[in-house]
């Protein structure tokens, strides 16, 4: 209950294990939780959960964040190619990458134009301009991150792969959040 009057109602809690990728699949993320009694629930829950859905996995605790404002969920994130090197990627993130599979690449380094064109020939780049009077969605925000990862990418050749998912873009001028990501380091 601490950690969650520390960062303030509501919160989101999340599983913390090394053998859970995707924490949504396995009913290991709680959100918009308003209270004390919301956050000791939840936790007993989660935890049943876990052991029913993943009764292997070591768990590490739970992880409690302020609870992210609304926007919309993309994924940025890179792949190192045997042939190409650093591969970049964008496109629909959170649950939706692996259901539709709306996905762009490019190989590394990455010049502004070309991470705003693989965020425009995605549904992603549709949703986040504006898409049927949904408010504009930070594209530069999104532009800066991608280009990050890719330089990142090319100073660190040891990491093979990166991934934000979701990276919440919230509406223009605001910034983007990570709110997951994970990094895969060379064996």
């Amino acid at each position: 209950m601490d950690a969650a009057r520390r960062v303030g109602y509501p919160v989101v809690m999340k599983i913390v294990s090394p053998d859970i990728l995707h924490k949504s699949d396995v009913g290991g993320i709680r959100l918009n939780l308003g209270d004390d009694d919301a956050v000791r629930a939840n936790y007993v829950s989660l935890m049943q959960d876990i052991a029913t859905k993943k009764p292997e996995a070591h768990l590490e605790g739970v992880l409690i964040e302020a609870m992210a404002p609304k926007g919309q969920e993309v994924i940025v994130g890179m792949r190192r190619d045997q042939n190409f090197g650093p591969l970049m990627m964008f496109g629909l993130g959170g649950i939706y990458v692996e259901l539709f599979g709306d996905v762009a690449f490019r190989v590394a380094p990455l010049t502004r134009q070309d991470a705003a064109d693989m965020i425009h020939q995605t549904r992603a780049g549709r949703l986040l301009t504006g898409f049927r009077g949904m408010p504009e969605a930070d594209v530069d925000a999104v532009v800066d991150a991608i280009l990050r990862l890719s330089k990142l990418a090319l100073d660190f050749p040891q990491i093979e792969e990166i991934e934000i998912n979701p990276l919440l873009v919230l509406p223009k001028g605001k910034g983007a959040l990570a709110l997951d990501g994970r990094v895969i380091l060379q064996a």
